[in-house]
């Protein structure tokens, strides 16, 4: 069964590259029959229908569909109109999943934005900047369930009287007199600074990369006059540098806020959601595949979907300024 389904892969990708080479090959003939102008009108909407079909088909059509679920009820069999949507409201465990999101917002995207500007900046003064980089980026080359696999070994904890099997543990025991080991991912005080942390441990080397190439971009010349006319260092930073760096800042940070606002493989792997860390991800996840809830899972995926669109509408604005200014 494995094997066949390994045979049919390669058979299915070839065939949909062959159709839609097919399909180019014959209105490419079609138009060439065209007058000029209308060549030049039809040919971009030609060659762009079989993405649209294929974004139709797996976007558009499961968003529609999904507002359309949210509507009905746990079974998708009766119209319940917004009645999912004034559950979510007053279910306090979903609250508690949008606060944690909140929480996620505020501080993962502001310390890793930071943290990653940091990094860039340091290691445009060090020697071997491309070894330093390399490193620092290695950790966003790791799948994020295995990366919560590592640091769940790493946040592991037994009970005092027994070998500390977790390295943070470990370490804390060893190096503090008495010290009793902490249950980083059981105490609702750490649980979710410890997640946000392994986070920011793996999108860091992402934003310090994006960054990095937002500075390098930047005209060596402008910063050479500053020096000239007497700026130190961090004047030619606050004054120059970061104005012009400040719309690769802007993408870096809306880019991880929609990745705060889509947690879920380092919640999921880390703590399942328990003691009080789910976020809205995990929610909807479990709404569906615990409570089987359709209707309310799919409500919150609208709800998700809601707060993503002001953040790609920033995004798509940003970007028409930059080519307008180019």
């Amino acid at each position: 069964m494995l094997l066949e389904r390994l045979i049919q892969i390669p058979v299915v990708v070839t065939t949909i590259l062959l159709l839609v080479v097919g399909y180019l090959v014959v209105i490419e003939r079609l138009l060439n029959r065209l007058p000029h102008h209308r060549q030049a009108k039809l040919r971009p909407w030609l060659w762009l229908t079989p993405a649209l079909i294929f974004l139709s088909v797996f976007l558009l059509y499961p968003m529609l569909n999904t507002i359309y679920l949210s509507l009905l009820d746990a079974k998708s069999e009766l119209f319940v109109g917004f009645e999912n949507f004034t559950d979510i409201v007053s279910d306090a465990t979903t609250r508690n999943a949008l606060s944690n999101t909140l929480i996620w917002l505020v501080w993962f995207t502001s310390i890793v934005v930071l943290l990653g500007l940091l990094m860039t900046v340091l290691s445009e003064k060090v020697a071997y900047e491309h070894l330093i980089k390399m490193i620092m980026f290695l950790p966003m080359a790791i799948s994020f369930v295995a990366a919560g696999v590592i640091w769940k070994f790493m946040f592991d904890y037994q009970p005092a009287t027994r070998p500390q099997t977790g390295t943070l543990n470990a370490i804390w025991t060893s190096l503090i007199p008495n010290g009793e080991p902490q249950p980083w991912l059981i105490n609702p005080l750490t649980n979710t600074p410890v997640l946000i942390f392994v986070a920011i441990w793996i999108f860091a080397g992402f934003c310090m990369v994006i960054l990095s190439a937002g500075l390098k971009g930047i005209p060596s010349e402008i910063q050479e006059s500053a020096r000239i006319d007497g700026a130190n260092e961090w004047q030619s930073f606050i004054y120059i540098t970061l104005p012009l760096l400040s719309p690769t800042i802007a993408v870096v940070a809306t880019t991880m806020l929609i990745n705060a606002l889509k947690a879920f493989d380092i919640v999921y792997v880390l703590t399942n959601g328990n003691y009080n860390t789910d976020v809205i991800a995990t929610r909807m996840y479990k709404e569906l595949f615990t409570a089987h809830d359709f209707g309310r899972a799919s409500a919150i995926a609208v709800v998700l979907l809601l707060a993503t669109l002001p953040i790609i509408a920033f995004n798509i604005r940003q970007y028409r300024q930059r080519e307008a200014n180019l």
